[in-house]
């Protein structure tokens, strides 16, 4: 058995795993690159394999930096199964329309350059069709039961308590006439965090790929979140600024509004309207009131004394470009939630555009912001900043609240990997993590009295 890592080596986007399998190959997760606009589209539209070649594919969750090129497979002949569990199949039917949709939208742009310098057109990456036959594919698996994925290759999804539907993988495999286990972390989320369950362990493993996104790095107590953003809140509004925020559409925008709905019960919530200026967001939301069994003990419990814990009567979804466009001419104090988390496209471009400059303001950060985004650069607090081909300085104030992070802080992933026995797990591979995280997260897991640890490049082969 061989394990190719094809994406997400040494970078926290574009999650891609090949394993080979009693000459099958199996893909663990099929994710969108971000970052330099030329890079990004040069890997995303050319796989390092022939699609067809593929005979499965089991996707650890929906966030699109691990399920966004599935269109792109199945465009250039992928036909097999696509595994996942079942709140990640519904908000993958979402998510991948308004990527299509943002891809549609990128080419018309940059047509419209390239017709006026008489440069050949482009096409999308794909289309929303494509994403609909991407979705054809998807089968649906419950949370802790095994399933064959191919002959002698089973399977089972086990609650990585990343976002709604998120999962670890547990990979039990016959190869020349021994059993073999391999783990995939997936992305592993936080204990005590809002709505979903904590991470749960899957269980003993002779090889592990684990992510490592904050190898090294400590987060606030999500205990602390809900002050912290009272504060910033109230400090905003008392300078007659706006809060802007960009959000995750999928998990980071729940969690504001949950941590908002708890602030507004404890009279703690100044009165403002809060705009969840997202289409995607929106849906979202429904799919999370629907998968009420990934929801934790204390979300539960919430639900029987104040029902709907994604609800809030200050609380205003905008869907149209032209509601969304009538925010900007607002002066009062608001507080406006929009897409993408990290900045790189979408209708937040926009709102920051024409709040940046302004002192007043104050643009929260709250979830992880990739090497050369504008999120990034924003998190950095570059004094000037490039938005539609202009330059704008930074004068809003910059909160960055890693207590909202869905993501295992450096001590969270030792706690979760230290769970496996030492003597049988032999080998390590850190995954989704710039290589100063992986370094960090290494020296820990020898601490630990973990010794085989890698971190592998793109490309890389090793055997099990």
């Amino acid at each position: 058995m061989q394990i190719e890592f094809l994406g997400a080596a040494q970078t926290v986007t574009g999650s891609m795993h090949l394993l080979h399998i009693n000459g099958k190959r199996i893909l663990l997760d099929c994710g969108l690159f971000q970052g330099r606009r030329a890079e990004s589209t040069e890997r995303n539209r050319t796989f390092p394999f022939e699609p067809e070649s593929i005979d499965a594919v089991i996707l650890s969750h929906a966030h699109i930096d691990h399920s966004g090129n599935l269109p792109g497979l199945v465009k250039q002949g992928y036909s097999g199964p696509i595994f996942c569990t079942n709140a990640t199949k519904d908000l993958c039917n979402i998510m991948l329309a308004d990527s299509a949709h943002i891809q549609e939208k990128d080419a018309e742009f940059i047509n419209k350059k390239h017709a006026k310098r008489h440069e050949p057109l482009v096409e999308p990456l794909y289309t929303p069709e494509d994403a609909v036959r991407a979705m054809e594919s998807f089968q649906a698996i419950p949370y802790n039961k095994e399933f064959d994925v191919l002959p002698n290759v089973q399977a089972k999804f086990v609650d990585a308590g990343h976002i709604l539907g998120s999962a670890s993988i547990h990979l039990t495999i016959k190869e020349s006439g021994t059993t073999k286990t391999l783990g995939f972390t997936g992305d592993i989320g936080r204990w005590n965090m809002p709505i979903i369950r904590d991470p749960q362990f899957i269980g003993n493993v002779e090889a592990l790929i684990s992510e490592s996104t904050y190898g090294g790095i400590l987060h606030d107590s999500p205990d602390d979140m809900e002050k912290n953003l009272s504060s910033v809140l109230h400090r905003t509004f008392e300078r007659g600024g706006k809060v802007i925020v960009p959000a995750f559409s999928v998990g980071r925008t729940q969690d504001i509004v949950y941590a908002l709905h708890r602030l507004k019960d404890g009279n703690n919530l100044p009165s403002f309207p809060i705009y969840i200026d997202s289409p995607l967001a929106i849906n979202a939301t429904e799919i999370f009131r629907k998968h009420r069994e990934c929801y934790d003990e204390e979300t539960r419990k919430h639900i029987l004394e104040h029902h709907d814990p994604l609800g809030l009567s200050q609380l205003h979804y905008v869907r149209s470009a032209e509601e969304s466009k009538q925010l900007n001419d607002k002066k009062e104090p608001c507080m406006i939630i929009s897409a993408s988390g990290m900045c790189e496209a979408g209708r937040i471009v926009h709102h920051l555009a024409n709040n940046i400059e302004d002192a007043r303001n104050t643009i929260m950060i709250v979830g992880y912001q990739a090497e050369h985004t504008l999120g990034r650069k924003l998190v950095e607090k570059f004094p000037e900043v490039k938005m539609f081909g202009e330059f704008f300085k930074l004068r809003a104030e910059v909160a960055v609240f890693n207590s909202f992070s869905a993501h295992a802080d450096g001590n969270e992933l030792l706690k979760y990997i230290n769970k496996f026995e030492k003597n049988r797990l032999q080998q390590i591979y850190l995954v989704h993590g710039e290589l100063e995280r992986q370094v960090k997260l290494k020296q820990g897991l020898n601490g630990l009295g973990f010794t085989h640890v890698e971190s592998p490049v793109r490309g890389k082969k090793f055997e099990l």
